[in-house]
């Protein structure tokens, strides 16, 4: 089978990130913040509120472009969950799998709170068999609030490493961005964070998360802040924290505290919110299941996906065997 043009659909996904992130500042510029927090419509993958409604036309507009010349399937939230087909067979170079979210992080954004970010990754078609770990080519640009001057911009392909760039949003002009992920070997002073954003299993993971701190960092001492945690309501958001160096350690197990729970179909970390993981491992992090094993998962929207990113190798190697096991022991 042919081999994708890795560089041309990187650049590609870059310049329609860039249109959405251009389109999203103009409008909420123009917009109430009532506006971009009314609720849509509520879709198998999550709520949809009018900030999301705003780059779903932009997307689609920019995959019908792209159709022209190419066949590709485009997986996004939003969308008929079976995927768009754009272009026909045979058009264009080898046929791929685009997974899109376009914000990532809706919550914090609609409210002007924090960047949200806009995430991509293209795989080789492989029909509904094609998986996470197909993903060659990861592009995620931040979406910032009204407060913002810059936007960082990261990407990666499978086997040449990452990348990532700062771009003034006044002037459009980029300069480069180091990407080096904290080197570390502990988690004091430092944030690490067990995600826990939403009503549903809050006390299991906090146990969970104290757990894991005793036993990495040592008993608790009152008189120091000594691990910081960062809630950031964005998976992709959490992950560029890691690659970029200002995070340690992050770990959402939310659908396995759900599942424990007795809930069947839960709201938690879904493929598209995942699908940059490539950046971060692409950077030297290292992104696992919580049990230590590779990260995987269908490409669609709406399997739950429970993750862990380490910042580099030696943390990875102290931390996965207690992760692992404390929530073997809390969770199952």
């Amino acid at each position: 089978m042919p081999l994708l043009d890795h560089d041309s659909l990187a650049l590609r996904l870059r310049i329609l990130q860039a249109d959405i992130r251009a389109s999203l500042r103009a409008h909420m510029r123009s917009q109430e913040q009532q506006v971009w927090s009314r609720t849509v419509r509520d879709d198998a993958g999550d709520t949809i509120f009018g900030i999301d409604a705003e780059v779903e036309d932009i997307l689609v507009q920019h995959c019908q472009e792209w159709g022209k010349t190419q066949h590709f399937v485009l997986i996004a939230e939003g969308v008929d969950p079976d995927g768009i087909q754009f272009g026909r067979p045979g058009l264009g170079g080898p046929p791929f799998r685009l997974l899109a979210d376009p914000i990532d992080g809706t919550r914090g954004l609609m409210f002007d709170k924090r960047s949200a970010w806009c995430l991509m990754g293209i795989a080789p078609e492989r029909g509904k068999a094609t998986r996470l770990q197909d993903v060659e080519v990861a592009v995620m640009t931040e979406l910032p609030t009204t407060r913002q001057s810059t936007s960082d911009v990261l990407w990666a392909i499978r086997g040449k490493g990452a990348h990532a760039e700062r771009h003034d949003i006044g002037t459009g002009h980029p300069r480069p961005l180091v990407l080096v992920p904290s080197q570390a070997k502990t988690l004091l002073h430092g944030f690490a964070s067990v995600s826990n954003f939403f009503q549903g299993g809050k006390e299991l993971i906090a146990r969970l998360e104290e757990a894991i701190l005793l036993r990495a960092v040592g008993p608790w001492n009152p008189a120091k802040a000594e691990v910081y945690s960062d809630q950031y309501i964005c998976s992709g958001g959490q992950l560029a924290e890691v690659a970029l160096g200002r995070d340690r350690f992050v770990l959402d197990v939310r659908p396995l505290v759900h599942r424990k729970l007795g809930v069947k179909s839960s709201l938690a970390c879904r493929p598209y919110d995942i699908v940059t993981a490539l950046v971060a491992q692409e950077a030297g992090c290292i992104v696992l299941d919580p049990y230590g094993e590779p990260l995987d998962a269908p490409l669609d929207t709406t399997t739950n996906v429970a993750f862990a990113c380490y910042a580099n190798a030696a943390l990875a190697a102290q931390l996965v065997p207690i992760v692992r096991e404390e929530v073997r022991r809390h969770i199952g």
